[in-house]
């Protein structure tokens, strides 16, 4: 009975070694208590009107009044023939129907706004109501869907690659598709990431579209991006971004998410590096580090992670991972290709899955997370 109390002992203590070492968390640092979260089965309500259904979701946010917008991949739907019956004619089963690109929900789970725009990957709100979308420009649209102005100027696809010859990363245009970014109102400025190079962090006046500055990983100069070629170690840290980079500001700095490098770099807004630290080193492919969202306190930050398919809950000033929820899996409170974060302001979390996962969930605190109002 000893022995076999010894060896229980064992596995605990080696099992718990090796998760701080895959989660970068090192062995005998000090614990903090985490928040904990628990699956909301009520939120959306479901099914969506119209025949819809959810297809992968691209772009996640909350607004000032906790309405999660949603943005989805309408044309995922042209190429998934298990769920189309609805939409052949004639008709071979009741549903589905080719939903439109924006959902918005309340904290209720209602279906409050409805409507398309061209398919992207970010998705933001600001104060005064409007609601922001990435795709090759960043569109300002009305919260019903009216388009207000093409903010951010790009390159139209056909000429990118003429320019990016002749001017390349120091072009301040948009020269691939949007990824990420964030809003400064205060400063009246838009942060955001394009995928040219694996990633350039550009900012852009809020109201006139002026590019105002913009860099690379550890604040490179555009000019300085190189032609991509480094491969993930865990081992080390790439010195350019690796790919799929979003972005999140919280007080006074620039959070950049580099996912296929497994980590997240700090920048002051202008673009000085200040530090830097890796969730989940040891995971490769994908990456661990997608989608980030802060905590309405600040106090967390929350990953998604599409490779392990947990959230990350991240100790954002030491850069250490104090705990995780979810599990891969279809059921609810699971995921399949989780993509997408964001909170609102009474510290509930969104997720959002692409590919087979196609949903977004809530997740509510039941311990140890303090709230704000935005």
């Amino acid at each position: 009975m000893r022995t076999a109390a010894r060896q229980s002992a064992a596995f605990l203590l080696s099992f718990g070694l090796c998760w701080m070492l895959f989660a970068g968390l090192p062995p005998g640092a000090p614990a903090q208590e985490p928040p904990r979260y628990l699956f909301d089965s009520d939120w959306p309500k479901l099914p969506l009107p119209n025949k819809w259904v959810f297809e992968g979701i691209t772009g996640l946010t909350v607004d000032r009044d906790d309405v999660v917008w949603v943005l989805q991949r309408p044309n995922d739907f042209d190429t998934d023939k298990t769920q189309n019956y609805a939409s052949l004619k004639p008709p071979t089963a009741e549903c589905c129907v080719k939903p439109p690109a924006v959902l918005a929900f309340n904290a209720q789970g209602d279906l409050v706004h409805s409507w398309d725009t061209p398919e992207g990957h970010l998705i933001l709100t600001d104060r005064q109501g409007f609601v922001w979308v990435g795709s090759d420009v960043m569109r300002k649209y009305s919260k019903e869907g009216t388009l207000v102005q093409d903010v951010v100027k790009h390159v139209p696809e056909q000429q990118a690659r003429e320019i990016a010859a002749k001017y390349g990363p120091a072009e301040p245009r948009l020269l691939a598709r949007v990824e990420g970014g964030d809003l400064d109102e205060a400063a009246r400025e838009i942060y955001v990431s394009d995928s040219f190079r694996n990633g350039r962090v550009m900012v852009f006046d809020m109201d006139t579209g002026e590019f105002k500055r913009g860099w690379g990983a550890y604040g490179k100069p555009l000019k300085d991006i190189p032609v991509p070629s480094e491969k993930y170690s865990p081992a080390a840290f790439a010195k350019d971004f690796l790919g799929h980079i979003t972005m999140a500001i919280a007080d006074g700095s620039v959070y950049v998410a580099d996912r296929h490098a497994d980590r997240i770099q700090v920048f002051t807004k202008q673009g000085t590096f200040q530090r830097e630290f890796k969730v989940a080193p040891m995971t490769l492919d994908r990456g661990s580090t997608g989608g980030i969202a802060f905590s309405p306190d600040r106090r967390y930050l929350f990953v998604s992670d599409i490779m392990n398919n947990v959230v990350w809950i991240v100790n954002p000033g030491k850069g250490s991972v104090l705990g995780r929820f979810g599990f891969l899996g279809h059921a609810g409170g699971g995921f399949q290709w989780l993509h997408m974060v964001a909170l609102d302001s009474k510290g509930n979390v969104y997720t959002g899955e692409v590919d087979t996962g196609k949903r977004i969930q809530r997740f509510v605190p039941s311990v140890g997370l303090s709230t704000s109002t935005r």
